[in-house]
């Protein structure tokens, strides 16, 4: 697998003020910008880092990620994970923070969603109508559906 770089999807309550930390903090502008969201596809560090504007629950971390080169790292990441015993959730020509893309999820133990995936291209729109409900309508990428109760083994369709 190709391995581009992680991810790591933050739920912020005020974009503006957070963009103007993250500027600040890694000395570069937002590569991409729209309602509620923004995006740093960092060099240095190494690092996707996103942010959607949603209400405050305690819960800071929307989803995380690895960026991977394209369409057949995906499958193979999710070939490795159903060889492994471990439930998944895949996602073909989705639009998710702004772009098209290609993913497989799975959930840690502790809740924490885990997403392996490609950017495709540029999308209008921050997500399309998710095939499972999101955690909120702001952070259509980190689908609720890896709790193991809810997650479906992809390998059985």
């Amino acid at each position: 697998m190709n391995i581009l770089k992680p991810h790591v999807s933050l739920n912020v309550s005020n974009i503006d003020a957070s963009v103007a930390f993250y500027e600040k903090a890694f000395g570069v502008s937002a590569t991409k910008r729209r309602p509620g969201y923004a995006k740093f596809d960092l060099a240095m560090p190494s690092l996707n880092l996103t942010m959607q504007e949603a209400p405050r629950t305690g819960v800071n971390a929307s989803h995380f990620g690895v960026q991977v080169a394209s369409t057949e790292d995906v499958l193979a990441a999710r070939s490795r994970f159903e060889a492994a015993g471990l439930k998944t959730f895949t996602e073909e020509d989705t639009a998710c923070c702004y772009a098209v893309q290609d993913k497989v999820w799975v959930e840690d133990p502790d809740g924490n969603a885990w997403e392996v995936f490609v950017v495709k291209g540029d999308a209008a729109v921050m997500g399309s109508q998710p095939a499972m409900p999101a955690k909120s309508d702001a952070a259509c990428c980190a689908p609720t559906c890896c709790a193991p109760s809810k997650l479906s083994d992809d390998a059985a369709r």
